[in-house]
């Protein structure tokens, strides 16, 4: 079984729902001064880029394992929100 699906069948992380783990991503983004906010009933996160750019839609994906953008072509561990910033 690929790790993608391990974590899928790992479930949510903590027992949070999405709309919890975008806001503790967007927590940790702004404490590193980035600027993010959350939409659609906390469904997305949209993050501005620094400098020029359009800003990236993060979404929790592959339930509940990844934060993902850019189509879901690019993700991030949910369970790692601290590293996600850096």
């Amino acid at each position: 079984m690929n790790s993608i699906m391990q974590a899928v069948e790992a479930g949510f992380p903590h027992g949070e729902d999405e709309g919890t783990m975008l806001v503790r991503l967007r927590d940790r983004l702004t404490a590193l001064g980035v600027n993010a906010e959350l939409r659609d009933n906390n469904s997305v996160l949209l993050v501005h880029k620094q400098g020029p750019g359009l800003p990236v839609w993060v979404f929790v994906g592959y339930g509940g394992a990844y934060y993902s953008w850019q189509h879901a072509e690019k993700r991030h561990p949910t369970g790692d929100s601290e590293g996600a910033g850096s």
